[in-house]
């Protein structure tokens, strides 16, 4: 039988127009200049997946059905890189998803249909299968498809692979069974509103033998597991040239780091130093961070 890739991933894969803007964001009746455009793979499992490959990670990937207008951009993107798209659904009525994403430097504005999308009561993802994952190192796993998402979840729990998540709440399956679930700021705003960084981390780990990591754009990151205190860590100080996709090369970095059996420090650190190579550069599918670059800004390189 032949061997799977090295890692799993499952969710929301898309093609992005990102537009960079040259002298700051969007105002009102005001003209903006356009620095640089491009129309490049995305989406938190499509970004999670053009970094793991760059740092020598083969990975195969299932999610968000690929339309007609998406799917050229796909098969170029990924022709000579270690991603597998052939559990990919490729639809020839529907010009699938697409977002576009105005940056300014730490200021950015994403634009979709996806609140339309679900609320439309349809399916437009696949079903993760238990052949698909067998045999893989680690999974990644996004937990906006409802069910779909969990059945990811228990196929990982039922073969004894650890896997990777991003903001989930601390009653979800996904949470309590993960190896790490990385938590955004707006995240965490929205869903415990009045309560500090350091009451939800511990609400968290108190649901979870994992390891929970709650990130903060400049600020701190907070991370630990059951039983624990706050472990705080600083992010990697970096000039900022655009933000987008800064998360989803901090999941790919922490799923990197759970296949490579790194400790909760060096598995955050490395996440970060991913992160921050993510965010000095644009746009970031054509310049995802290696793993020689990532150690560099780790040994101080």
């Amino acid at each position: 039988m032949e061997r799977n890739a090295d890692v799993y991933l499952f969710g929301q894969i898309l093609a992005t127009r990102s537009i960079l803007l040259r002298d700051g964001f969007l105002k009102p009746d005001e003209y903006s200049e356009i620095s640089e455009q491009y129309f490049l793979p995305g989406g938190e499992t499509g970004t999670a997946a053009t970094v793991l490959s760059s740092l020598g990670v083969s990975v195969k990937m299932d999610g968000t059905w690929i339309g007609t207008e998406v799917a050229p951009v796909l098969r170029e993107f990924y022709k000579d890189k270690t991603v597998d798209l052939s559990l990919l659904t490729f639809r020839q009525d529907d010009p699938g998803v697409t977002d576009t994403v105005v940056i300014a430097g730490l200021v950015r504005s994403p634009m979709g249909r996806f609140q339309t999308l679900f609320s439309s009561g349809e399916k437009w993802w696949g079903t993760p299968a238990e052949e698909d994952i067998a045999g893989c190192r680690a999974a990644g796993i996004d937990p906006y498809f409802f069910g779909e998402s969990q059945q990811a979840a228990e196929i990982c729990v039922r073969l004894g692979i650890p896997y990777v998540t991003i903001d989930c709440r601390h009653d979800s399956y996904l949470h309590r069974h993960a190896a790490v679930n990385a938590v955004s700021h707006e995240f965490t705003a929205v869903q415990y509103p009045g309560m500090s960084a350091e009451e939800i981390l511990g609400l968290m780990q108190s649901e979870t033998d994992g390891l929970t990591v709650i990130t903060q754009g400049g600020d701190d990151m907070l991370y630990g597991r059951r039983g624990e205190g706050v472990k705080r860590m600083a992010p990697f100080k970096v000039d900022v040239r655009s933000t987008l996709g800064a998360g989803d090369t901090f999941k790919a970095g922490c799923i990197y780091g759970v296949m490579q059996g790194m400790s909760d420090e060096e598995l955050v650190r490395f996440a970060s130093a991913c992160s921050g190579i993510a965010i000095s550069r644009f746009p970031l599918p054509l310049h995802p961070p290696t793993l020689d670059e990532v150690n560099g800004l780790i040994n101080g390189k």
